[in-house]
């Protein structure tokens, strides 16, 4: 069996263990980085369709609060510390120029390549002296006096300070297995049980998904919580940003949950209700498609749903009370949801180390001397728009520079 020393050992060669490679190795540090995988950044790789939403347009507040109320406050000192400017900036000097695009305020890399992202962040990781050592799965973290021994099959890795990073449960067939909370919890810390987030939704209506195909920029809501982004039907229920970012608490409930969809939510209900008694006092009084402008086949359904006998009924055809259940399907279609698509699906995963076990000022674990965590193994995940990859990102960076301060790093001596 190999035998490896290093002054830092980063587990997980995605996008936040490439990152803070390049931050430790450019501090001068050995680093040793192991990735299960044959290859690094596949997650990265795959995101974005392949093009890689990398950070966002919005400013550090902004982005910190897009994610639940916990992980704002924790994610503040590592936004503050890392802004998304700054990660744009810092690409922009690896080479890889960015672009905004104004719909959620996402940003990608010029070129629309996923892997100038990658290969941006792995080659400044090696051109610095960080070590990646390919095809090497995780089994076991142990500690030791003064440091970390990582434990893999053909090899074991004994070091100062450990960085763990080696992602959370979503996209499994890129590596990301949820093998770190095993080793959490050997550690007696505590994980929040891991869902599947952004991820489509699964509808057993047989109306639902015969929409497929049709998109709505509507106004999704589960119980309280609501977003104001596309909704796309799909022939296995409903997918899109709208209903991807809401998908955290169809995985977290106990069984079915209904899903209101507003198809017109720039007008109110009595708007509606003005406009459809005004048509029906017109001379050949409008039918509903000329009235609101949505797809035919949605239209028809939304008629069916409100128990209308005709799919395109005229305006002066409505009963007082008809009107009125037509405006409550426009304003909240029912649609019933039973399940996400899993794991396979999932863009990210809510759920993992509980923060209050980490310093968010530091990304150590509070209990562990020596450990660090950071990117999506942490209980952290916001919503589509490059969020994530910031969270990433800035975490990774806390983590490198506490790691590697002058307080906390201790040379080897050969």
């Amino acid at each position: 069996m190999t035998q490896h020393v290093a002054e830092i050992c980063i587990v997980g060669a995605g996008a936040a263990g490439l990152w803070a490679a390049g931050v430790c190795a450019r501090r001068g540090a050995r680093v040793i980085l192991l990735e299960k995988m044959g290859k690094t950044g596949t997650k990265v790789l795959a995101s974005g369709g392949s093009r890689c939403n990398l950070t966002t347009s919005l400013d550090p507040r902004a982005a910190a609060q897009c994610f639940r109320h916990e992980g704002a406050k924790f994610l503040g000192p590592a936004v503050k510390a890392l802004s998304p400017r700054h990660i744009r900036e810092r690409f922009h000097g690896l080479g890889v120029p960015t672009k905004v695009e104004t719909e959620f305020a996402k940003v990608f890399p010029a070129s629309d390549s996923a892997r100038d992202v990658r290969d941006a962040l792995e080659q400044e990781a090696r051109r610095h002296g960080a070590t990646i050592l390919l095809n090497s799965r995780v089994d076991a973290i142990e500690p030791v006096t003064d440091g970390w021994i990582v434990h893999s099959p053909y090899q074991r890795v004994r070091c100062h300070r450990l960085l763990l990073c080696p992602g959370g449960g979503s996209y499994p067939q890129t590596g990301t297995t949820g093998d770190g909370y095993g080793w959490l919890r050997a550690l007696d810390l505590e994980v929040v049980d891991p869902v599947p987030a952004l991820v489509p939704l699964q509808s057993p209506a047989s109306w639902v998904q015969a929409l497929s195909g049709i998109a709505v920029d509507g106004e999704a809501r589960i119980g309280k919580f609501r977003r104001r982004r596309p909704v796309l039907f799909t022939h296995r229920g409903l997918s899109g940003p709208g209903a991807m970012d809401l998908s955290v608490h169809v995985a977290r409930a106990s069984g079915p949950v209904e899903l209101r969809l507003d198809l017109v939510p720039d007008q109110g209900w009595e708007e509606l209700r003005a406009l459809l008694i005004q048509a029906a006092g017109r001379r050949g009084a409008p039918r509903l498609a000329s009235l609101v402008r949505l797809p035919r086949r949605l239209i028809e359904t939304v008629a069916k749903q409100a128990g209308l006998p005709d799919a395109n009924p005229s305006a002066n055809a409505l009963s007082a009370a008809a009107r009125h259940q037509l405006i409550d399907e426009l304003k909240g279609l029912r649609i019933p949801i039973s399940g996400t698509l899993g794991f396979d699906k999932a863009e990210v995963t809510a759920g993992g180390l509980a923060l209050h076990e980490v310093d968010p000022r530091s990304m150590a674990v509070r209990r562990c001397p020596g450990l660090y965590a950071f990117g999506e193994i942490l209980d952290l995940d916001g919503p589509i728009g490059g969020l994530n990859f910031t969270a990433a990102f800035a975490t990774a960076e806390v983590a490198a520079r506490s790691a590697c301060s002058a307080e906390t790093i201790r040379r080897e001596t050969a």
